[in-house]
């Protein structure tokens, strides 16, 4: 059974946990061939009701001390854009989604899932537009991120967020 870890890391997205209560999103993953949704809350408000059935299983969690088992072993991670989780689930040659959070201000995020996105390491959407890009993303045209390229990686993030 294919599986998806979602991750907001340590922060709040609500926006994000409550696509996967939506029957557009579940129905695509299904479509899709993912049987288990996993999904890392966070401090965030929106803590959907874990199930079990025959054809889907929806599994949450708040914290754990490590995710890289999650990510290991999911068959797609869905992330928010933090650039720990981008790097922890690349690094493990997991196919990446990203989804931006459109609501901060001076989107850092925004530029790190661009620019990883023109590399074609990832792919990126915001919540509206989640269902239409599962649907339509290939994780077989993505280029792996190679091991070394962490000091590519930080001198992008450092140009992002103004401290060169």
């Amino acid at each position: 059974m294919k599986s998806v870890f979602v991750t907001v890391g340590t922060t709040s997205f609500d926006e994000l946990i409550s696509c996967f209560t939506s029957e557009d999103v579940i129905q695509a993953l299904r479509e899709l061939g993912y049987g288990r949704l996993v999904l890392q809350i966070g401090r965030g408000a929106v803590e959907p009701a874990p199930y079990s059935s025959a054809e889907f299983t929806l599994e949450v969690f708040r914290y754990k001390d490590s995710i890289t088992e999650e990510i290991r072993t999911a068959d797609l991670v869905i992330s928010h854009a933090g650039a720990g989780s981008c790097l922890e689930t690349l690094g493990a040659g997991t196919p990446l989604l990203v989804v931006v959070n459109d609501q901060l201000m001076n989107n850092h995020q925004l530029e790190l899932a661009r620019q990883l996105h023109r590399d074609g390491h990832l792919y990126y959407c915001t919540c509206r537009t989640l269902s239409d890009t599962l649907k339509t993303m290939d994780l077989s045209a993505l280029n792996p991120f190679l091991p070394g390229q962490t000091e590519k990686f930080a001198t992008f993030l450092d140009k992002a967020v103004g401290l060169q």
